[in-house]
């Protein structure tokens, strides 16, 4: 399965910078449990495809309603922002 992230750089709440991944994908299973075993295989893959991920978040379509699931501080990102451009795959 083919997985779309964007991988980005911006401002911490600390004032350093910090490289966040998001990624377009729901755990099959539709539970808490599942997406964060989901969350933590795709910021392991991410990883070891040469990116820098220090936090990580799924963004997924729920009931027709966009739903997010992660570290906080991406969350509030994607709350604020909108879902960004994709700017990477991963196969898994």
């Amino acid at each position: 399965m083919r997985i779309n992230l964007a991988h980005l750089r911006d401002r911490s709440t600390s004032g350093g910078d910090v490289n966040f991944a998001i990624f377009d994908a729901n755990a099959s299973n539709g539970t808490d449990h599942g997406r964060a075993q989901l969350l933590a295989a795709l910021t392991t893959k991410a990883r070891q495809s040469g990116l820098r991920v220090e936090i990580a978040a799924l963004v997924y379509q729920e009931h027709g309603e966009l739903r997010t699931y992660g570290e906080p501080s991406v969350v509030h990102y994607v709350a604020a922002r909108g879902i960004p451009r994709w700017t990477h795959t991963i196969d898994i």
